[in-house]
């Protein structure tokens, strides 16, 4: 699964830590998901739109499997 998580980030001024701060997670959890190498559970998802006031389908991309 695809994600805007560091596009909107950047954009609201966050580091890192900032925003793994704000979402109760860990600096590298924040890390792994801009890099694609770890999914979300629903609830952090939906925290992280609600940071960024988006929908959660704006912020995560799901590609499904041919």
């Amino acid at each position: 699964m695809k994600n805007k998580v560091k596009e909107y980030r950047e954009k609201c001024g966050f580091t890192q830590g900032q925003l793994a701060e704000n979402v109760d997670v860990s600096r590298q959890t924040v890390n792994s998901l801009e890099n694609g190498k770890y999914n979300p559970s629903i609830f952090l998802a939906h925290k992280l739109a609600k940071i960024f006031d988006v929908a959660i389908e704006d912020l995560f991309i799901f590609e499904e499997d041919d």
